[in-house]
């Protein structure tokens, strides 16, 4: 059978797939991150701070009563692109398969187009959720992810930067090093609304061994008498919400305000690209290339208010 692919996607239509690609992370498809559209390569992120306003009453109005002082922290969305040459033939059988109901999954793309590009835009939001959390901008493809954007900012309270226990993290410690954690976030930032501790896997496993756990203290059959079919999601430790973050290194955690971690990307500019290329009308093989150029990065606004354990 002679398949071809006759669109080539560019344009408004290739947004939709650059979105699937960036945005289908757990992080971003949850928006457990403030998320930055059309950045087309830097986003200043305003910071506002104010020493003790509030003053004794009298009749005059005075000066001076306070300090408003504005700082600002860049995110830098970088360019990256993909350059991807598949062969048809490889692809064709598991889109087939699909299109004729032998597959448990009801959405099936339209086209083999469709298929090549959703193939690839799984592959990229990989990539992506990584990036987001342990990327490092000296690896091609990637940019610093915030715990290492963390971990380089001086600016970063010495009590609020706690070292990985040695050894790694496990069901036995897992409850003592969380609380490190929770014990760090200062005041000001603890019960707000949007505070979440962000886990790495690891340690997401760690403590939901440690749930089951209970029942060897007595503690009937566990966390809601489940033993050891404990579910993470929707869970708290000391009243923060937990968010397993899958791009994070073993032994991280993160302790912030979503609203002040911030992933940029260009995803509504002319800066993102998708092209499905059907390399047979050129040199008569069956490959097809597939072409993405889009821009990424993350940052943060105040790191005064955040707390990283790794």
């Amino acid at each position: 059978m002679s398949l071809a692919i006759t669109t080539t996607y560019a344009g408004e239509f290739s947004g939709k797939y650059i979105a699937a690609a960036l945005l289908s992370g757990d992080t971003l498809a949850n928006n457990e991150i403030t998320i930055l559209p059309n950045v087309r390569y830097k986003s200043v992120l305003q910071k506002a701070s104010t020493d003790d306003i509030v003053k004794d009453a009298s009749c005059d109005f005075k000066t001076n009563e306070g300090t408003l002082t504005l700082t600002e922290a860049v995110l830098v969305a970088e360019e990256f692109q993909v350059n991807l040459q598949l062969c048809k033939k490889e692809l064709h059988q598991s889109w087939q398969a699909l299109e004729m109901g032998f597959s448990a999954f009801a959405d099936v793309p339209a086209s083999f187009s469709d298929f090549v590009l959703a193939h690839v835009a799984s592959k990229v939001s990989d990539r992506m959720e990584k990036n987001i959390w342990s990327g490092t901008n000296a690896t091609s493809g990637q940019f610093d992810g915030l715990a290492v954007l963390l971990a380089a900012d001086a600016a970063l309270p010495a009590g609020q930067e706690i070292a990985a226990v040695g050894g790694g993290v496990n069901a036995g410690n897992v409850i003592a090093q969380m609380g490190l954690v929770v014990d760090a976030i200062p005041t000001a930032v603890y019960g707000k609304e949007d505070l979440r501790l962000y886990v790495s896997s690891n340690v997401a496993r760690a403590y939901t061994r440690a749930l089951g756990g209970f029942a060897a203290a007595g503690d009937n059959a566990g966390y809601d008498s489940k033993g050891t079919n404990q579910v993470l999601g929707g869970l708290f430790f000391d009243g923060v919400q937990i968010v397993v973050s899958k791009g994070m290194s073993d032994n991280t955690m993160i302790a912030a305000e979503k609203s002040n971690l911030f992933f940029g990307t260009g995803l509504l500019s002319d800066q993102n690209e998708v092209r499905v290329i059907d390399m047979g009308d050129t040199d008569g093989s069956q490959n097809i290339r597939v072409i993405m150029r889009f821009t990424a990065g993350v940052q943060y606004a105040q790191v005064t208010d955040i707390v990283l354990y790794a």
